[in-house]
């Protein structure tokens, strides 16, 4: 079972979370969604990359406050800053069962430098386009060239436990189609990419 479910943060809720649109404040979004999820994982799961069971993205938001859009494979618990939409929606199975989706999502566009060395992140628009449409066969979905566009690109740098993260970021939108059925689903409930962990990998979709 996958929940879909939305905290709303008003504009008392931002400021005592210290949540601002700078970098730093990608690690308290993080912390903040993190706090509403029990951790159901062992500590050989999480050296293993076993998925947290949720994701996030950040929807942003205005003078009155902050969307953070949530899927999960449980109920979140009751926020201590912010209020959960009054009627999480339950996933269905015919939602999932189409053949072409609008999409929109938030990636961490990178490519390893050859021969095993470090990943960089991805700059141009085209570039990162291209590199989704390389990707996407992968996730359970083909987008052609002529369906993707690339909307913002940031990078953030926030600090960690003592140590500088940096994660490009880019909004993806576009159309898809399900290729591999099985592998789109898992790709929906458990995300796509780097840095899901930090808002990254959810596909948000419509049914065409």
């Amino acid at each position: 079972m996958m929940i879909a479910s939305v905290l709303h943060l008003g504009r008392a809720d931002v400021k005592a979370l210290n949540i601002k649109d700078k970098d730093e404040g990608s690690y308290r979004l993080h912390l903040a969604v993190y706090q509403l999820f029990d951790d159901v994982r062992t500590e050989e799961e999480k050296q293993k990359s076993v998925p947290s069971g949720f994701l996030y993205v950040d929807k942003g938001g205005d003078f009155f406050g902050r969307k953070i859009l949530m899927l999960s494979n449980r109920m979140p618990n009751k926020p201590k800053y912010g209020k959960l939409s009054d009627e999480p929606k339950i996933i269905s199975e015919k939602f999932l069962s189409y053949k072409h989706y609008r999409f929109e999502v938030i990636m961490n566009p990178t490519k390893r430098e050859s021969g095993g060395g470090k990943l960089n992140p991805l700059r141009t628009r085209e570039d990162i386009a291209r590199w989704f449409v390389e990707k996407a066969p992968q996730w359970g979905f083909e987008v052609k060239p002529e369906h993707i566009a690339v909307g913002n690109v940031s990078v953030k740098r926030f600090e960690k436990e003592g140590r500088t993260v940096t994660q490009a970021q880019a909004q993806i939108l576009g159309q898809l189609t399900v290729i591999d059925k099985e592998k789109f689903i898992q790709s929906f409930k458990q995300g796509i990419g780097r840095g899901r962990s930090f808002g990254c990998g959810l596909l948000q979709i419509v049914p065409i």
